[in-house]
């Protein structure tokens, strides 16, 4: 009887998967290992994925054939499940554009903006904290853009103000979209 009572214990710390839910798992995985492959290798190395996944991911570089890179896909699916996910998730949506940081950025500039157009104090404190902008542009942006808003013609205004902002303030560092590490400056 004791025998049942541990097997019974066991039991309870199992988590039963679906095969069905197995295979959209691994499905998932191979995806995700698909999206690696048109990236440059020197964007995937603080990830610290393992040698043979780079191999592999190398390797599908350079295959051309249709059925050989879908093998290859594959296999690339396969190493993938000895890998956490989530940074390489994270890294792709920051090429993607899609990182909450970069939202944030473009939100705060979008506000600043809003707020330019409706109350003349946020243009003074605006100039305040970057003195260097010229002021006779900034000012004259706002009014043209403002009559747009009244006239309801094209945002031409409202736009070359958005791109003074976002020349004011420095944009979160993000890949390229093709993979590689931008250039730092520093040197």
């Amino acid at each position: 009887m004791a025998h049942n009572d541990s097997y019974d214990q066991h039991d309870d710390d199992v988590e039963l998967v679906s095969k069905s839910q197995m295979k959209r798992e691994m499905t998932a995985l191979q995806d995700l290992g698909a999206e690696l492959i048109p990236l440059d290798i020197k964007l995937l190395e603080p990830l610290g994925l393992p040698e043979r996944l780079v191999a592999a991911i190398r390797e599908a570089k350079r295959l051309k054939a249709h059925g050989a890179i879908a093998r290859h896909k594959q296999y690339i699916g396969k190493l993938m499940r000895e890998v956490d996910p989530e940074p390489i998730r994270a890294l792709l949506a920051r090429i993607a554009g899609q990182s909450d940081e970069h939202n944030a950025w473009l939100h705060k500039l979008e506000r600043l903006r809003e707020k330019m157009l409706t109350e003349p104090k946020a243009v003074e404190a605006f100039v305040a904290e970057h003195p260097a902008v010229d002021v006779q542009h900034l000012r004259q942006l706002i009014r043209n853009a403002v009559k747009e808003r009244e006239q309801q013609k094209p945002p031409k205004a409202f736009r070359e103000l958005f791109q003074l902002l976002k020349e004011q303030f420095a944009q979160p560092v993000q890949p390229n979209p093709d993979g590689t590490l931008p250039e730092s400056d520093e040197e």
